[in-house]
């Protein structure tokens, strides 16, 4: 469905050259000589690049509907992360490319969050935080602290994380899933 860009709203989803952009804001600009027109900023639903462009107020962008649904990581096989969607129960399998970064802290049973587009799931989004516990990790000397510096550390979906030395392998630690870095060790 078309629309003017005088109706687009944030968070709206619009097909753009071709592919889907979210709306991050919008501005109508009305200036003293000459006809009004739109300033929006775009972000690639894939990528997460962002785009500026300039419409004319009458100009018409095609709407590109999204919808999240609940995902269930199962298992990774043969380069395909494998997902059980909640709503429909059908499993769905996504390639490293639709993962992107996020496939190396999906943990088995983690929810995520899928936004799809006619039946295609474009993007995973995984939960800001995921616990998990360190599988291999140089043991801690008495008398670390938190403030001496940074050891890598593997946690049990492979990924190795900068954490502070004190930390020891077995310690069940928080990361954030966005930048990778550790936040805090969960006490048993």
């Amino acid at each position: 469905m078309a629309i003017t860009m005088n109706g687009i709203s944030t968070g709206q989803a619009l097909l753009l050259d071709g592919e889907i952009y979210q709306v991050l804001e919008h501005q109508h600009v009305k200036p003293g000589k000459g006809g009004a027109f739109v300033r929006v900023k775009f972000r690639h639903v894939k990528t997460e690049n962002t785009l500026e462009r300039t419409f004319k107020a009458g100009d018409k962008l095609e709407e590109a509907p999204l919808e999240e649904v609940e995902l269930e990581f199962l298992y990774h096989s043969e380069g395909q992360y494998h997902f059980m969607d909640h709503t429909s129960f059908e499993q769905i399998a996504l390639s490293e490319e639709v993962l992107g970064d996020g496939a190396k802290f999906l943990l088995e049973n983690l929810t995520v969050t899928g936004l799809v587009y006619q039946d295609r799931v474009l993007k995973v989004m995984l939960p800001t935080f995921i616990v998990t516990e360190l599988v291999e990790s140089e043991p801690g000397i008495r008398g670390d602290s938190s403030k001496s510096g940074n050891k890598p550390a593997k946690i049990k979906t492979g990924a190795t994380v900068m954490v502070p030395l004190f930390i020891n392998q077995g310690d069940v630690i928080k990361i954030d899933t966005r930048s990778g870095q550790y936040v805090e060790r969960i006490q048993k």
